[in-house]
């Protein structure tokens, strides 16, 4: 049984590395401007190339590649993080209510610094992003002590997103016209315009999160046999939260300040990952989560991109186009299981 599933898990991992690798040169090559592999090839390792290509290929396809893998990666650990805490396949940062309340924070303190004609900073976003996920992380947890029907508190979760979303609306409509087309896109979720600057500041916070998420592999994988199994084996299950609500927040939070609300993502891949593997056990969760969400948002932005070209889709039109079969699947399973 163990020498079939360490080949199950090594398929797996096998197979979501290849795509991904596979979703990497044909994000490179598709657009508007197609390029050759040798092109490509002298470009990327040898600096080398016409500059117009250059320019296109290193400054603007690489960073919004390199920022859906690590953005995509971040939404679908943050998913895990919060289905473990909630112990639900349906909870989710979009659905819960988590990004939305970020999407508002970011949005406030982007249209106030322009309208102050000051500069907006990757730190400045991120930290309202997080704020504004906290605020709304803490208004579910308040509803949960109250709400003890999970069902309830998605519905909850989802409301909290819809007033979140509809006074983002309100404010964008009433942003300067030179600033509105931006945040209007932004609001809508879209990883276009990402430079190499917001990379850097991307990669920091969601590898550090990552990391520190992992090293939590072990409580975790106590805390989904039972609080009470968790207690017994040493697990502080009150520090243990706090953990994984800052690191869950933190990684929507990034999402968000950079890329705009995404939905779907973070319940859809670690579903899809869980059936794959068999398994639910964080070490294994974990990264292939990651790599999932890196696969999956390239995929999708494949698509919105190359589909109605040269009009752009919003990102998370296109993850609710393959996001949303999967979770009516986890309900009816769920209702199955039930009945």
């Amino acid at each position: 049984m163990k020498h079939k599933n360490y080949i199950q898990y090594t398929v797996t991992f096998v197979l979501l590395i290849l795509l991904l690798v596979i979703l990497c040169v044909w994000n490179i090559n598709a657009g508007s401007v197609s390029f050759s592999k040798a092109d490509i090839w002298n470009i990327l390792w040898k600096q080398s190339g016409d500059e117009t290509a250059y320019h296109i290929i290193w400054d603007i396809r690489m960073p919004r590649i390199v920022a859906a893998m690590l953005l995509g990666g971040a939404l679908s650990v943050s998913g895990f993080l919060l289905q473990t805490f909630f112990g639900n396949p349906i909870a989710g940062p979009f659905v819960l209510g988590i990004s939305s309340g970020a999407k508002l924070s970011v949005a406030l303190v982007m249209i106030w610094l322009l309208h102050t004609g000051m500069m907006t900073s990757s730190t400045v976003l991120i930290s309202a992003a997080f704020i504004g996920s906290m605020c709304a992380m803490g208004f579910v947890l308040f509803l949960s002590k109250k709400v003890p029907n999970m069902a309830m508190l998605v519905i909850c979760g989802v409301m909290i997103g819809y007033i979140c979303s509809a006074i983002t609306d309100f404010v964008v409509t009433f942003a300067d016209d030179s600033n509105i087309v931006n945040l209007h896109n932004w609001s809508l979720g879209s990883f276009s315009g990402i430079n190499w600057a917001n990379v850097k500041t991307i990669a920091v916070v969601v590898c550090v999160s990552v990391v520190f998420t992992f090293m939590l592999s072990k409580p975790m994988s106590a805390y989904q046999m039972g609080e009470a199994y968790a207690r017994n084996v040493g697990v502080n299950i009150t520090t243990f939260r706090v953990k994984l609500i800052l690191l869950s927040s933190l990684l929507a939070a990034c999402v968000t300040a950079f890329a705009g609300p995404i939905s779907f993502v973070g319940i859809a891949v670690p579903h899809l990952m869980k059936g794959m593997l068999k398994t639910t056990k964080p070490i294994l969760m974990i990264p292939a989560s990651f790599i999932g969400g890196a696969v999956f948002c390239l995929f999708c932005d494949l698509i919105a991109r190359t589909v109605f070209a040269p009009i752009e889709m919003s990102i998370s039109s296109v993850t609710a186009i393959f996001g949303a079969p999967v979770v009516i699947y986890i309900m009816m399973q769920r209702q199955k299981r039930k009945g």
